[in-house]
């Protein structure tokens, strides 16, 4: 069932200063181990306490777990992404299976993010709004750069989230999820550009 949060405090950019940039990574660090839970047992206090950062600090940056789980998720993204361009570049059509393999992953492995995923809306104005655009955002910059075609990345996208969900509903086992994911890939990779001359050319 969607969920709208309560009123929060707004939720600080992401910090400049190396110092709180630190700090704000040790908190998204911290918080990995909570995500493999369920979102109710994400606890900021214990995350600050692990973390050695001020709970201030972690509230001013995450007013809430679904917003530190949402961040969590996003800077995952931003890391996939840059490792996206250079296995683009290097394995050509295999590397969008490996993308697309990953995300379907991070969903299914960490509930607390997926449950966010499934429950949070967009709202105006609200910066979990924000936050879920950036994270569509990387989502399909990143199979986007794997599949060279914007269109394969959405529907390989809501593939992942169909499979995810019948993965937490138990009505595919996690093997069988992952074989009609990789199938998927398969039949929406990029053509290579020999066969795409040899396709031209018959």
């Amino acid at each position: 069932m969607p969920e709208t949060l309560p009123d929060h405090p707004p939720m600080a950019a992401r910090p400049s200063t190396p110092r709180q940039r630190l700090r704000y990574t040790r908190v998204l660090e911290s918080a990995g181990g909570f995500a493999r839970k369920g979102l109710e047992s994400v606890d900021l206090a214990e995350i600050s306490e692990k973390s050695g950062v001020p709970l201030g600090t972690v509230y001013r940056y995450f007013p809430s777990p679904t917003h530190l789980m949402l961040s969590l998720y996003r800077q995952q993204l931003d890391e996939l992404q840059a490792r996206a361009r250079t296995s683009a570049a290097s394995f050509g059509g295999r590397a969008l299976t490996g993308v697309v393999m990953e995300i379907f992953h991070m969903r299914v492995m960490q509930p607390a993010v997926e449950q966010c995923l499934a429950r949070s809306v967009y709202l105006k104005g609200k910066d979990t709004t924000a936050l879920l655009a950036e994270i569509d955002t990387l989502s399909e910059k990143a199979v986007t750069t794997a599949s060279d075609d914007a269109v394969a990345a959405r529907v390989l996208l809501l593939t992942v989230t169909g499979l995810v969900q019948s993965v937490r509903n138990r009505r595919l086992s996690l093997f069988e999820a992952e074989e009609d994911l990789k199938k998927a890939c398969t039949l929406l990779a990029p053509v290579v550009p020999s066969a795409r001359a040899a396709h031209r050319s018959a």
